[in-house]
């Protein structure tokens, strides 16, 4: 879905949220395209701590399963799957809306120079 502002100068690819509606449908951002109003500012704090908080589970889940503690329970374990799932879903949600936006309105997929100048920023 490409969104066409009223003046007809500005095309962009709505922006996937990292977060949910209440149905658990996932919500959209429609915007100039810039990434510098409030609400993307928003959007890109909660992917960073989603980021920051699914490194952290890695590493709980890498202690648990390998030199950790061996009396971890299966209640634990069942505990630990289930975070990991949550931030997945998460770190899934990211990538596709930043993939999203890494392609033109038009669908195409960006040059190598334009891959540099965007992880450049």
């Amino acid at each position: 879905m490409i969104h066409q502002s009223h003046d007809a100068t500005t095309v962009s690819r709505p922006r996937l949220l990292p977060w949910s509606n209440l149905d658990g449908k996932p919500c959209y951002l429609v915007s100039d395209g810039s990434g510098k109003s409030h609400l993307s500012r928003v959007a890109d704090n909660v992917e960073s701590v989603q980021l920051d908080m699914a490194e952290e589970l890695l590493a709980h889940a890498a202690y648990l399963l390998g030199e950790g503690d061996r009396s971890t329970t299966a209640h634990q374990l069942r505990f630990l799957a289930a975070r990991l799932v949550e931030a997945l879903h998460d770190v899934h949600r990211i990538a596709r809306s930043r993939g999203d936006r890494l392609s033109g309105p038009d669908g195409e997929e960006p040059t190598d120079a334009e891959l540099q100048t965007s992880a450049g920023q």
